[in-house]
């Protein structure tokens, strides 16, 4: 049999966290460098200054260090306190309970990304910014892509054996997937600080509009505040003393008083999803699925993802007797069926209790009730932990 040499073997549009660490992982399992190409449409520069604050998992921080790319600069999360305002009912989650040195970690975008290009560059497999992916075209024994550099707005063209599709955007942006739901919140993001932080510990609130995290950061915290539209628009409007009585008022005291407040920035929550794959093409990370951000699974989901895929696709290498892609990447998506099922039940059915609830109705109640006897049902509560922090992979 008679096999076409295309350009590269592996072909990744999208070289943020996801793109880069599958690049990694493909490598350290035996695909030439040359092999495997990375597109984005950010420069380096651009990317290595993005201040958007991620939630790590700690199972995630496994995978970056396997990938060659731990330590990052981030600050550590020892104990989880989930809550309802006003209400009976809250969980604490502690690292020691589980036998792992921290639950995860809050890091800048911008600071997952530096080790990330660091260890690329150390491999030779070679990113190309700026450079957007404008057209595919899937052939028997090949993906056509085509190619236009930012700025001179030059046209190339390139063949790969694969095309992993690794740049998802926010729920905003996006096409519409076969499952799909706007929830009617907007994510209010900032950086906070207190008067009597407590180091290591996160806090997830959940109010009668949407969750309220605090998440530890540096010298504060970074928060993220679930809201309906309308109420977004308000907390936007406020000047920096308002807005952090306002805060003060959904979060409590446990921390004691809101001191400082960064600018604020918003984007609309919804959940976007598809596992997809055609014979020669997937996708990976928000580009297979966008979650809301309650539980900070957004990320965690996508690095499982190249986890799973670069093991796949290694043994599709090796496998002399067989070049069938196709089966390959249909066996990728059996593989993530579970977690990916299971995270997205998960993140869309505490989302909907407070996107599709009326203030204070039963099944806020219920949520409440369940946090108050989560701490009593341990097995029940490993689980969950475990799911957060692992998932399935």
């Amino acid at each position: 049999m008679t096999h076409t040499i295309n350009d590269v073997d592996i072909a990744i549009c999208g070289a943020g966290p996801v793109g880069q660490v599958l690049a990694l992982l493909l490598y350290q399992q035996g695909y030439a460098a040359e092999r495997i190409a990375l597109y984005d449409a950010k420069t380096a520069e651009q990317a290595e200054q993005d201040a958007r604050s991620i939630a790590i998992s700690y199972g995630s921080r496994q995978i970056l260090q396997a990938a060659g790319t731990w330590p990052v600069k981030s600050t550590a999360i020892q104990e989880i306190h989930v809550s309802r305002r006003g209400h009976f009912g809250r969980s604490l989650m502690r690292a020691a309970d589980y036998a792992v040195p921290d639950l995860g970690y809050v890091a800048r975008y911008g600071d997952i990304i530096k080790p990330l290009q660091a260890a690329i560059s150390r491999s030779g497999v070679h990113i190309q910014r700026p450079m957007n992916v404008t057209a595919l075209e899937e052939a028997d024994d090949h993906v056509r892509l085509t190619l236009c550099k930012a700025g001179t707005e030059e046209i190339s063209h390139i063949s790969a054996s694969i095309v992993i599709q690794a740049e998802g955007g926010t729920f905003g942006d996006q096409e519409q997937r076969s499952q799909r739901h706007d929830y009617q919140q907007t994510a209010i993001i900032a950086h906070v600080n207190t008067d009597a932080q407590i180091a290591g510990r996160a806090f997830e609130r959940f109010t009668e509009q949407g969750p309220l995290a605090l998440l530890p950061q540096e010298d504060g915290y970074a928060l993220v505040w679930c809201v309906r539209p309308e109420q977004a628009d308000h907390l936007l409007a406020m000047d920096d003393l308002q807005f952090r009585l306002a805060l003060q008022t959904a979060f409590g005291h446990r921390l004691g008083n809101f001191i400082k407040a960064s600018a604020r920035v918003s984007y609309p929550l919804g959940l976007n999803a598809q596992a997809h794959a055609t014979t020669r093409t997937v996708s990976i990370g928000n580009a297979a699925q966008t979650l809301h951000p309650v539980a900070g699974q957004g990320l965690n989901l996508g690095l499982r993802d190249c986890m799973v895929l670069a093991r796949t696709l290694t043994r599709h290498l090796h496998d002399t007797a067989s070049r069938d892609t196709a089966a390959a990447l249909q066996a990728y998506l059996v593989e993530r069926q579970a977690d990916r099922k299971l995270t997205i039940r998960i993140t869309d059915s505490m989302a909907r209790v407070f996107a599709s609830s009326p203030d204070g109705s039963f099944s806020q109640a219920l949520l409440g009730l369940g946090l108050g006897a989560l701490d009593m049902v341990k097995p029940a509560k490993r689980m969950l932990a475990e799911q957060m922090m692992f998932g399935w992979r």
